[in-house]
């Protein structure tokens, strides 16, 4: 993704923690820009709630991400769930 943002990264994540939700973030933001399979987008989305199970972490992790980007994770997921596609676009 070209454009820059900071991801509020927890100092105990381990690696595969940050890949997981950065892999996310860039199919939630390519959502937007070319579609992301729904599949996919799902796949992904459960390995961040694994990272972040607890609803309020979610909440928290997604309000900054649409402050920075303009696009909410939550409503990304919401399109994607409510779609008989199986590509997600934005």
């Amino acid at each position: 993704m070209s454009e820059n943002y900071i991801l509020p990264i927890d100092g105990n994540w381990t690696v595969d923690d940050i890949v997981k939700i950065s892999n996310l973030v860039d199919s939630v933001l390519e959502v937007y820009e070319a579609g992301v399979p729904k599949s996919k987008l799902l796949a992904r989305y459960n390995e961040f709630r694994d990272v972040l199970p607890a609803k309020s972490e979610q909440k928290r992790f997604d309000k900054d991400f649409e402050r920075q980007t303009g696009r909410s994770i939550y409503k990304t997921l919401k399109l994607a769930q409510s779609t008989t596609k199986d590509k997600v676009r934005g």
